[in-house]
This record gives C-alpha cells, structure tokens and sequence, in this order.
C-alpha cells in the first residue's frame, strides 16, 4: 500500500463528516424544535411548522436559505477545523468531527431560538 497524504485524510474525514451533517442536520433541527421537519427524503420542511399560519415558526426554517447557511457554518466550519488538525490517530478525528455536528447544530440551535424568542411563552 502506499502512504496517504495528510491533506488527503484530512480532505477524507471532512468529506464523511459533512456528508453525515449535510444529510441530517434537519433531523436534527426537528430534535430540537419539534417543529415538523422530517429527513431530506422524507418531505423535509413540507410538514414544518413555518407552513402554518399561527403559532411558532420553527427558527431555521423562518431564515430560508440564509438561515440554513449559517446553521451549517456552525456545523461544518468547526468540523473543517477538526479535521486538518494534526494528530496521528485519523479515527479519533473523525469521531471528533462527526460529533462537531450536534455541538455546532445545539449552539446553533440555542442563538436561533433565543433570538427568534421560539422558546419564550
């Protein structure tokens, strides 16, 4: 076998680490609203709260693609981070960028809320 570059476990283990966000991040902003959202292939937002006319609107949904940017800057940004470190164990690195995901997605979560006041009664 031959040696892999570190730039190309580094580029690895973001890859996996996005994939795995990128695919669940509504699932997990459903986790923390109950706001209706159901995984990508799933419907998505069709049954999100944001759809109905009274009530709380779910805080990422309300935002469009804006808010859906930024929810992912807090995910994926930290987990780019994680992933060039230096270390020699790869595996740990992945594990440590995949759980970047519900960290980044919870302080996400709480600005979102508190800001949008989706909490508050």
């Amino acid at each position: 076998m031959w040696a892999r570059k570190p730039w190309q476990v580094a580029a690895g283990i973001f890859a996996v680490s996005a994939t795995i966000t990128c695919a669940f991040f509504i699932n997990f902003c459903n986790f923390v609203f109950r706001c209706g959202c159901r995984a990508l292939w799933a419907g998505a937002d069709l049954a999100c709260n944001i759809h109905s006319a009274h009530g709380k609107h779910c805080p990422w949904c309300s935002h469009g693609w804006t808010g859906y940017a930024i929810v992912l800057a807090f995910m994926l940004i930290p987990q780019a981070v994680i992933s060039i470190q230096s270390t020699r164990n790869p595996w740990l690195r992945l594990i440590l960028a995949v759980g970047a995901f519900p960290i980044g997605g919870a302080v996400a979560a709480l600005g979102f809320g508190l800001i949008d006041g989706y909490w508050s009664a």
